[in-house]
């Protein structure tokens, strides 16, 4: 483990600068994920650990984790609510020192204490009941005693209600997450809504949206993902060649109903103080993000400053509002479950990724007290956009960089899942941009509804109802002020036909390729697509393998380029022939005529 020297050396909440620790050379600790990565319709938890590496024994390797009151102070938070609300966690499999560890944790850092017996803590299977709960998992433990901890840090009042789905497979997640509502409107006063939701897990986007996402008057907050725009550290560098990963945004951060977290990399001065944040990307991980493949914006979305140069078209971007994520500034957190059979128990460890910045925005929100009668919360966090509520991090990208960046360049990979330097879908950008959203909490005003905006609270109505736009709504057509009634979110049909070249968005492997491409040798016709298109036009599709020539990587077109027509909007297509494709990196290339093309990368292993 990291040692104690930095949590021995003081249990206030905020350290003196005798306490603080300055940075150790990268060499002496390695940043993993806990759990394994997702297969398709399963989920990941999105926590890394930060591990000294042999050399460095068990002295801290990175900065000291970021205590209770720092961050308080970076972000202006008060320590407790006006009035506590309920913040559920929703989790896979069962922690079962949930409870015994948070304990530890309150006792180390000065916390009030949260247990079952005082009312504050609770533990629920994904139907809602105390019992009979899901197996253990030591992975899913830290997740779980991260969310527990980080939660209670931020909002030290605030009651704690776990709900642990039976397995990682989206159907008992979103069982659970439907139970997570119901808690929290049994726990509410009557007539209102008082609780938060968060998830600090992603995976692969399903065909649909599910509506277990959907509970107008609750904020629910889904972490962005962990490996930068697209998932392109995971789906490039892979080396687990079961990984379920593709390139695309993690689910269900690209919800349209949820508020998607992205993460930054937090510096603070003595005290805790905030003294600047960029774009989390580094060699061990990045925030996040990307245009859903199925949901499209709400109506608040389009309405952000620089949403224009965002490149989604009508699709639903990812994220809305980021925190510190980045391990190196990360949390400390103590669990007693070994993460495997026979291995020690992690004790005191220093964590990152989004799923600590999802509830650091869903405590917040709890802070400010909730919803407040806005349906879809995010869009109070948009109604902020641009005022001194929040941060605007303009510096940083969370795409795979060649060398030819403006701004945000981390790398010198090849870029094929990169969306090019004047996009800020994965750069940071004055405005609304992917990899941050609209920015980063100053205090809690950013968490208080705007009356007469987008996707504000209704006005003389029962609570929910007019706050918002359809939910993966309009696509800017509302005025301010407007409220229609939220309905359930279609899949994206068509994107607006628009000045200019033709344009291609949102090009992913359908659900059916990601499962041929699992198998040995997949033929060529098992390359099939989704796309979305800005105007009709005729599409060159190419495919390349990479290859090494003279001790350089090389992009080798395969024979057999397909061209079709397209309509402007989404369309589906395979690649034709039926020759089989050995193991190795591919690039799929979408090229009309006189357009943008757009390119996602494939492995087979």
């Amino acid at each position: 483990m990291l040692g104690l020297l930095w949590l021995a050396a003081t249990a206030q909440a905020a350290p003196s600068p005798a306490t603080r620790l300055s940075l150790r050379p990268v060499s002496e600790y390695t940043i993993r994920p806990v759990c394994s990565s997702p297969a398709p319709g399963r989920a990941s938890c999105l926590v890394l650990r930060v591990k000294p590496t042999p050399s460095a024994g068990v002295s801290p390797a990175v900065a000291p984790p970021l205590l209770p009151g720092e961050l308080h102070a970076a972000y202006g938070f008060p320590a407790d609510a006006a009035e506590p609300q309920t913040i559920a966690l929703v989790d896979a499999y069962d922690d079962p020192h949930a409870e015994a560890d948070l304990r530890v944790y309150d006792e180390q850092l000065g916390l009030p204490e949260c247990t079952e017996a005082n009312g504050c803590f609770s533990k629920l299977n994904q139907n809602g009941q105390p019992s009979p709960l899901p197996p253990e998992n030591g992975e899913w433990s830290v997740e779980i005693s991260a969310d527990i901890e980080v939660a209670h840090a931020v909002c030290e009042n605030c009651r704690i209600v776990l709900v642990e789905a039976e397995t990682d497979l989206y159907g008992p997640l979103d069982t659970a997450e439907d139970a997570a509502a119901v808690a929290i409107e049994k726990a509410s006063k009557p007539g209102q809504l008082e609780g938060e939701i968060s998830n600090s897990w992603g995976g692969p986007e399903p065909e649909a949206d599910s509506s277990a996402f959907n509970h107008p008057g609750i904020a629910i907050t889904a972490a962005a993902g962990d490996n930068g725009y697209l998932n392109w550290r995971q789906y490039e560098n892979r080396k687990e060649k079961e990984s379920g990963y593709f390139p695309g945004a993690d689910y269900p951060a690209s919800s349209p109903h949820v508020v998607a977290v992205g993460g930054t990399s937090l510096t603070v001065g003595a005290q805790g103080e905030w003294l600047g944040e960029n774009v989390w990307n580094d060699g061990e991980g990045a925030g996040g993000g990307g245009c859903s493949a199925i949901g499209l914006a709400p109506a608040w979305q389009p309405l952000a400053a620089g949403w224009a140069a965002v490149g989604c078209g009508a699709a639903r971007a990812v994220a809305d509002v980021s925190a510190d994520a980045d391990p190196a500034t990360g949390v400390p957190v103590y669990d007693s479950v070994p993460e495997k059979a026979g291995e020690e128990p992690p004790g005191w460890m220093q964590l990152g990724g989004t799923s600590v910045a999802s509830p650091i925005i869903a405590s917040a929100f709890a802070l400010a007290g909730g919803a407040q009668g806005v349906a879809y919360p995010a869009a109070t966090l948009y109604a902020h956009a641009g005022t001194a509520a929040l941060h605007d991090i303009t510096v940083g990208g969370n795409g795979e960089c060649d060398g030819v960046y403006a701004r945000g360049c981390n790398g010198s990979l090849e870029s094929p899942l990169d969306c090019g330097p004047l996009e800020s879908i994965c750069n940071a950008a004055p405005g609304y941009d992917g990899p941050t959203g609209v920015g980063t909490p100053i205090g809690l005003e950013a968490f208080r509804p705007v009356p007469g905006e987008v996707g504000g609270p209704s006005v003389g109505g029962n609570e929910g109802e007019g706050s918002g736009a359809p939910a993966g709504g309009g696509t800017g057509t509302a005025s301010p002020g407007a409220q229609p009634t939220p309905q359930p979110a279609p899949p994206p049909r068509s994107v607006p036909t628009t000045a200019g070249p033709p344009r291609v968005t949102r090009l992913v492997l359908t659900l059916g390729a990601l499962a041929a491409l699992n198998r040995a040798r997949p033929g060529l016709s098992a390359i099939a697509f989704t796309f979305a298109l800005s105007a009709s036009a005729q599409v060159r599709v190419t495919l390349a393998r990479r290859i090494r020539v003279h001790g350089h990587w090389r992009w080798s077109a395969l024979r057999g380029a397909n061209t079709l027509s397209a309509r402007a909007g989404t369309n589906r297509a395979r690649l034709n022939g039926r020759g089989a494709l050995p193991a190795g990196l591919y690039r799929l290339t979408l090229t009309p005529t006189h357009g943008v093309a757009r390119s996602i990368s494939i492995s087979i292993g």
